[in-house]
């Protein structure tokens, strides 16, 4: 039986376009800017914000150093948030009644502390809400200091969240952390291009 729904935001919940984020940091003078990037998961400076290696500060120093003299903070973090596209309200109101039907609505993001601060926060305020208005708990790679597929960040959700995993069904844009969560117990399906979330949940009775 499916009592709790899982999320991942990007693929998801949040439309994402790399190519944005390439185009903004070559734009910017970051040299070889698609190399940083994949479709699923980042890489060097990227993956270490992402991971909870790196902090803001290290990050931006880290960026300065590889970007021409007088480009911002501001400046970086614009870039790295063109990966958002955004989030249809149609998804958040899917959020709402999928809660108000009974199952435990849950998020476990790769994410950074840059767009989870700054661009997410303000697209789940889009109904005026807030994120927690939309959750019942969640866990961030950053936080969780490991990043998807890594089993340790699927132990985070289960000892942060208290779910249990063959009672959840985990909801990924990526084949790999879907057979991750899989391996760890959860039920889990990935949520193919083309397609919405809400239709791989089951009607709940």
């Amino acid at each position: 039986m499916i009592r709790n729904l899982l999320f991942d935001l990007g693929g998801v919940i949040v439309d994402i376009e790399r190519q944005r984020c390439v185009d903004a940091f070559t734009k910017l003078g970051l040299p070889d800017a698609d190399s940083y990037f994949g479709e699923y998961s980042q890489s060097g400076i990227f993956l270490k914000i992402e991971d909870g290696s790196v902090g803001v500060d290290e990050f931006h120093r880290f960026m300065r150093e590889k970007l021409p003299v007088g480009v911002t903070d501001y400046q970086i973090d614009t870039a790295f948030q063109q990966f958002i596209v955004g989030i249809p309200v149609h998804r958040l109101e899917k959020l709402r009644k999928l809660r108000c039907k009974g199952y435990g609505i849950y998020l476990l993001s790769n994410t950074n502390p840059i767009m989870w601060r700054g661009m997410l926060a303000n697209e789940f305020g889009k109904e005026g809400l807030r994120r927690e208005d939309y959750f019942d708990g969640m866990v961030t790679s950053f936080e969780a200091r490991a990043c998807k597929p890594d089993p340790r960040i699927f132990r985070a959700v289960v000892e942060n969240l208290g779910i249990e995993p063959s009672e959840t069904l985990f909801l990924d844009d990526s084949q790999v952390n879907v057979k991750a969560a899989v391996e760890f117990g959860f039920q889990a399906v990935e949520v193919k291009p083309g397609t919405e979330f809400i239709d791989y949940i089951p009607e709940k009775n």
